[in-house]
């Protein structure tokens, strides 16, 4: 059989990054999700993000809660939509997740059981501070697909009201093609759930995913958007990041405006089209159509 090796060429360096963290010794995760660090303080709450002194308007009366994806964290993954959003008038906040002893930086690594309690105790947190009786989740790739496991068994739905997801991995992927790389080497995809849980969480077909989709995508009272790229290669096949079920809405930039070219990384940090949709997604009352010239 003929092994697709242009397309590991092409995640050259994912699979790279994947194998160093492989190395790093299983250990339980070392941050609380209750700590936010000088730095994620620092570079945050200059740019209006993680205040918690913030209270909602009555214009947006639910602070929302983002959510990194796989090898993010709380400050990096958001340097562009938070200040969108603060801009706008929101409370906004962010957490670390997920984390590795011994590595730093890269997080939403660790099982994503574990890194939806922390999502649980971090969402309580800002519901304190902020007076708020709901939030709004907005989640990147694995950020939008971990807070469903939050929803559906630890209680989150009675806190959230919508969910935003930007390339979310909601039904697993196939890393166009990697995934299916691991069975031609005997023990990768042990070592992978040993070392990474949170990577072994979101490939197509894994423990974790059947039983998250088991009975249905979405939960009573909250509000569902997905919005995706085809361009996507990270999160594969993209249709896979769709949801279905009642409140449900999902969204293919393209359709909105075929020159938008953005791939995973890129809906994430700086698409203006996604961060406009994820407004709407958030204030559904005052929506406006995204288009191509969708800038503001």
């Amino acid at each position: 059989m003929k092994l697709p090796w242009k397309r590991a060429w092409r995640l050259a360096p994912a699979i790279l990054l994947t194998a160093t963290l492989t190395a790093v010794p299983t250990a339980p995760a070392a941050a609380s999700a209750t700590t936010v660090s000088a730095t994620t303080v620092s570079a945050a709450t200059t740019s209006g993000w993680n205040d918690f002194s913030c209270k909602p308007s009555a214009a947006h009366p639910r602070p929302v809660v983002l959510v990194h994806g796989t090898l993010g964290n709380s400050v990096d993954n958001w340097l562009g939509l938070a200040p969108y959003l603060v801009k706008r008038g929101y409370c906004v906040f962010s957490l670390d997740y997920g984390q590795l002893p011994g590595v730093p930086f890269f997080h939403g690594l660790g099982p994503v059981e574990d890194s939806a309690r922390q999502l649980s105790a971090y969402v309580d947190r800002v519901l304190s501070a902020t007076g708020a009786a709901e939030t709004d989740l907005v989640g990147h790739s694995q950020g939008g697909m971990m807070p469903r496991h939050y929803l559906k068994f630890l209680g989150g739905a009675a806190k959230v009201n919508a969910l935003v997801g930007l390339a979310p991995s909601n039904h697993g992927t196939t890393m166009n093609g990697f995934t299916q790389l691991l069975d031609h080497f005997p023990g990768a995809k042990e070592l992978i759930s040993d070392k990474t849980p949170g990577l072994a969480d979101q490939i197509l077909g894994s423990d974790f995913l059947r039983k998250l989709n088991e009975g249905g995508d979405t939960v009573p009272e909250v509000s569902y958007t997905v919005i995706a790229t085809k361009y996507d290669e990270v999160v594969t096949p993209y249709g896979s990041q769709f949801l279905s079920g009642p409140g449900v809405r999902n969204v293919l930039l393209q359709d909105l405006c075929p020159l938008d070219f953005s791939e995973h990384v890129a809906i994430g940090l700086f698409d203006r089209l996604a961060f406009h949709e994820t407004a709407n997604a958030l204030d559904p009352a005052h929506a406006t159509p995204t288009t191509c010239w969708s800038l503001g």
